[in-house]
């Protein structure tokens, strides 16, 4: 039987691509000329409509994973239940992911802990946010206190220890300037990251347009890759983030909040008309649904491994 069997059919199609290559595929985007675009996901299903978008690659963002779990982007989720969502994410595509990790849920233990675990299962990349755990969402309230410059190269340090391959890419996020602390102290801080090991410096700013993100860009003159969120200054176009030599953008949270406002009209709508006939035409079919996640694959498996009876 096993002669018999055809080649190609000894793996299943849709296994995603293995750990290192991912890692090494997103350090390779990091460290290109060309500016690169991620997209949020919260879920497997979300993060495979990502992948078939054509992004290269995908930010599993907290806020979003909390808010699909029904809890509060204030670590109300545990780190275990975010990567629980993360596993399932990374079994369902090929392109790396880059999650937010927060504060790392802890100190260096703890994200020694977390970069281990983010290695066995597939994920590029993590994102850790200068910030003390229990954590809060960077845009609610003001002034949120920041972690020791020393105590956050720790985490660090400790998580470029604890890879378990050297492609994997720890993003430091540096909370100064959407903390109010200024430009002096976003620049102290992302040299200290960069110092402990820190493959990218992500900077983060509330303020409706771009200025001081460029401006720090300029003054850091790509020691480092610069990643940016552009949630709050959304109208700025790509080709200012091309002139200021930024490496990345996320687009941070717009799946989740997408969803929102889709399923609240559609909700609205079945209720006011009692029916489901005028929205057929406005949802996704269950055959796309299928096609999406390869029942065919699975059809044609089952021909190849149970027997004929």
């Amino acid at each position: 039987m096993e002669d018999d069997m055809p080649l190609d059919m000894h793996a299943d199609s849709r296994r995603p691509d293995s750990p290192a290559t991912r890692s090494r595929a997103f350090r390779d985007l990091l460290s290109s000329p060309d500016l690169t675009f991620l997209m949020e996901a919260h879920n497997a299903l979300s993060a495979r409509i990502v992948e078939e978008a054509g992004f290269p690659a995908i930010w599993a963002l907290g806020l979003s994973v909390a808010t699909a779990l029904g809890l509060r982007d204030a670590n109300e989720a545990s780190w275990t239940q975010v990567l629980d969502v993360v596993e399932f994410m990374a079994d369902a595509t090929r392109v790396p992911i880059l999650i937010n990790g927060d504060t790392g849920y802890g100190n260096f233990n703890n994200v020694r802990r977390l970069v281990r675990k983010l290695g066995t299962i597939g994920v590029a990349a993590v994102c850790l946010e200068d910030k003390l755990f229990p954590k809060m969402n960077s845009f609610v309230g003001e002034r949120q206190p920041l972690a020791d410059v020393a105590e956050f190269c720790g985490r660090i340090a400790a998580g470029c220890d604890a890879r378990l391959d050297d492609n994997f890419s720890i993003v430091a996020r540096v909370e100064a300037l959407i903390a109010g602390h200024g430009m002096d102290e976003a620049l102290r801080r992302a040299e200290a990251y960069h110092r402990a090991g820190a493959d990218a410096i992500l900077i983060h700013s509330k303020r409706a347009e771009p200025d001081e993100i460029l401006a720090f860009a300029q003054r850091w003159g790509n020691r480092a890759p610069v990643v940016i969120v552009p949630t709050k200054y959304y109208r700025t176009p790509a080709a200012a983030y091309r002139g200021a030599g930024i490496s990345t953008v996320i687009w941070a949270n717009h799946n989740m909040r997408a969803s929102i406002s889709a399923m609240s009209r559609l909700c609205r709508r079945i209720r006011d008309d009692e029916a489901i006939a005028g929205v057929e035409d406005e949802i996704a079919t269950l055959d796309q649904v299928f096609a999406m996640l390869d029942y065919d694959e699975l059809a044609h498996a089952e021909g190849v491994y149970l027997p004929a009876t």
